[in-house]
């Protein structure tokens, strides 16, 4: 099926509601964030001394083919829907992926995330992977091997993904990202949980976005005076950087024409969905402020929809590599650069914090470490992410940034959040590629912080100065740099550098 008839299937089926411009408006149900902690590994031949198990739950294979068995049953004489799709934009990092659900709305979801093949590829498509996702069956954990009435369980060897108990779209997307996080790094290419843009004139000049939910990642990318090469999941081969999706899930709260006019115009497009939003009830306009439902509100669609997207969903290799990461402590800078050894070492602490919503139970910001600013969706160690990234920082230099867009002047609750606006500038020093600023080196942290930045006030780029009491500031920043030493000591040996780097925080 295509758009237009998975829009008028959901609505037939009572799955949605037809909102403004033709978007379809849809909820979740109990589930309105992603559920990390239902998700498993089957323990296989193949994968056991792969899979960092640390940080995935395993699944045993008779407890995977029981739940197979129930699901498929359970479907017996129901409606359902399949797409034939593709993940990468790279034909020769090319995924066929066959999804099949249960709701016609999340048909058209992964429609909107993935790729459409051509006709003449659609004729002679074999699945390298399948998913299965029926949302209104509950898994046993007596009889399943699992922990609640909710599961997302990848057989590698089997290539086959069952998700249930779950109405939340984004798991069908991010099960792909976790099968091409495995499968990618056996090709020497660089699985990255990312938005990437490049300059309007030049496919080289490459900006790559590194972050959780929450933390700015599509909102800057998508920038009118940059082409969107994707904005959450890409590879970085040896000729550069590609899209592994075809679309955008973009955060809606509180989302505004001003700060965001590309993301805010598809929300009146076609065929979007609308995720978990309240609505007038006679025009079906959106309420970006209201986070009754939950805060993780969300719109789903073709990446097309962005004005100045790119069609190819390639790049060059990456002039900037920006860290994005929203500290809730208000300790760290709005910007600093980092050397290579920096950049693998806070990639690999991937230190932000979860934003209300994007996870179940998750009300405020919680201070976090995810590895490679992904952990819930890295099957491998860690170790062979840092040492692919080391590999091509070191073969391409590009200029690694760590970019703060959290607290200032004090924590959650005390300081203020920074502005998109000021970020916007920030962001706009860093892609101009300017060399011959002034840096002072952070007494905490030792990397290298601009002093002084055009329209940006100098009060911020020094967050110690912005605080009431510098004492306080003190203690907060010293309880942070303690954290990411602890956080780092799961990790084995990436380098001499990169280790470097740790023993400084430590001992210093």
């Amino acid at each position: 099926m295509n758009e237009i008839e998975l829009v008028e299937e959901a609505i037939k089926n009572g799955e949605g509601k037809l909102g403004k411009g033709g978007s379809l408006i849809v909820y979740t149900g109990e589930k309105t964030g992603r559920s990390p902690k239902d998700k498993h590994v089957v323990r296989e031949k193949g994968t056991e001394d792969k899979i960092w198990w640390e940080n995935n739950r395993p699944m045993l294979t008779n407890h995977f083919d029981t739940l197979h068995r129930d699901m498929s049953e359970h479907l017996k004489g129901k409606r359902f829907y399949s797409q034939s799709l593709q993940a990468s934009m790279n034909t020769n990092e090319n995924f066929n992926i066959e999804v099949t659900t249960e709701l016609a709305w999340h048909s058209l979801f992964i429609r909107h995330l993935l790729q459409v093949p051509s006709e003449e590829l659609l004729n002679n498509f074999e699945p390298d992977f399948k998913i299965l996702n029926c949302p209104s069956f509950f898994s046993d954990p007596g009889r399943h091997g699992c922990v609640s009435k909710t599961t997302i369980a990848i057989s590698f060897e089997k290539k086959l993904v069952l998700i249930c108990g779950t109405g939340y779209a984004g798991e069908n997307k991010k099960s792909v990202f976790t099968i091409l996080n495995f499968l990618l790094p056996e090709r020497s290419t660089m699985p990255m949980h990312c938005s990437a843009n490049h300059a309007l004139s030049n496919e080289d000049d490459v900006a790559l976005f590194f972050g959780l939910s929450g933390t700015g990642k599509t909102t800057l990318s998508a920038d009118p005076d940059r082409v969107l090469i994707g904005d959450d999941e890409h590879g970085w081969s040896d000729t550069g950087v590609f899209n592994i999706e075809g679309g955008c899930y973009a955060k809606t709260i509180n989302l505004s024409y001003e700060d965001e006019p590309q993301i805010f115009s598809t929300t009146e497009k076609f065929a979007t969905v609308i995720e978990n939003m309240n609505y007038g009830p006679k025009d079906r306009s959106l309420k970006f402020s209201d986070s009754s439902i939950t805060e993780n509100m969300r719109c789903a669609y073709p990446i097309s929809y962005i004005k100045n997207s790119s069609k190819s969903g390639f790049g060059g290799v990456p002039k900037n590599i920006i860290l994005l990461t929203c500290d809730a402590f208000g300790v760290l800078p709005p910007v600093a650069k980092l050397t290579a050894a920096e950049a693998v070492f806070y990639f690999l602490s991937g230190f932000t914090s979860k934003v209300a919503g994007t996870e179940e139970g998750i009300k405020e910001p919680v201070p976090t470490f995810s590895t490679c600013f992904g952990a819930p969706f890295m099957p491998q160690k860690p170790e062979v992410y840092g040492q692919l990234l080391w590999k091509r920082i070191n073969s391409t230099n590009p200029v690694c940034w760590l970019l703060n867009t959290g607290w200032s002047g004090g924590r959650y609750g005390e300081g203020e959040r920074i502005s998109i606006e000021l970020t916007r500038k920030i962001l706009k020093f860093i892609l101009s590629h300017k060399t011959d600023f002034e840096t002072r080196t952070d007494q905490f942290f030792n990397f290298s912080v601009p002093i002084e930045i055009n329209e940006v006030p100098k009060t911020l780029l020094n967050p110690r100065a912005n605080w009431t009491n510098e004492e306080d500031y003190d203690r907060s920043a010293t309880e942070l740099k303690s954290m990411f030493v602890s956080n780092f000591q799961q990790f084995s040996s990436i380098n001499e550098k990169v280790d470097g780097v740790y023993n400084r925080l430590k001992n210093e």
